[in-house]
């Protein structure tokens, strides 16, 4: 829809069925690189944050914020500005957002689109059948899927993949 559309705004939730707010996020600026996205978040995981910021949202609201607090952050978007409810301040994301651009690649950054699919739902403990249904793919190109993520993210066990989903902020304990 947004790849037909081209909206100026989107406002997502953080937490969606199928995919997340920061997946959402990262295929709209991949087809629609000029749309400002506003992600509404419950959660002040500061994991959730870095990746809300990664994947080119610019701005990170909390759901108990005013109304009020949700017009600045869209109208902070909209003029090219970063926004996050506080405790964090434009000046943290801004030096992130340097740290980035001066740090090597994030190895989840060559993840395909699938890659990514494959590792959320794996986290959440879903099978190779399971999340083959779910992705409309058969359980061994689901396989395929979890041995790439696997080597590009240099883990070796399924336990290391959980660490890492919970260290990305992918999985939480509230999951």
């Amino acid at each position: 829809m947004v790849e037909r559309i081209r909206p100026d705004l989107l406002v997502v939730d953080l937490m969606m069925p199928e995919l997340n707010g920061i997946e959402v996020a990262r295929r709209v600026k991949k087809y629609a690189p000029k749309t400002v996205i506003v992600i509404l978040s419950m959660h002040e995981n500061e994991a959730y944050v870095l990746e809300a910021l990664r994947a080119g949202v610019s701005a990170y609201v909390l759901k108990k914020s005013t109304a009020q607090e949700l017009v600045y952050a869209i109208r902070q978007g909209m003029a090219g500005l970063h926004f996050l409810s506080p405790p964090l301040s434009e000046l943290a994301v801004q030096a992130y957002i340097m740290k980035v651009q001066g740090a090597d690649l994030d190895p989840y950054e060559t993840l395909t689109t699938r890659e990514r699919e494959t590792l959320h739902l794996s986290a959440q403990g879903l099978s190779n059948a399971e999340i083959g249904a779910r992705l409309s793919i058969s359980p061994r190109t689901v396989e395929m899927h979890h041995g790439n993520l696997m080597r590009k993210l240099n883990l070796r066990t399924p336990t290391d993949l959980i660490r890492f989903a919970f260290q990305r902020g992918i999985l939480t304990i509230d999951d």
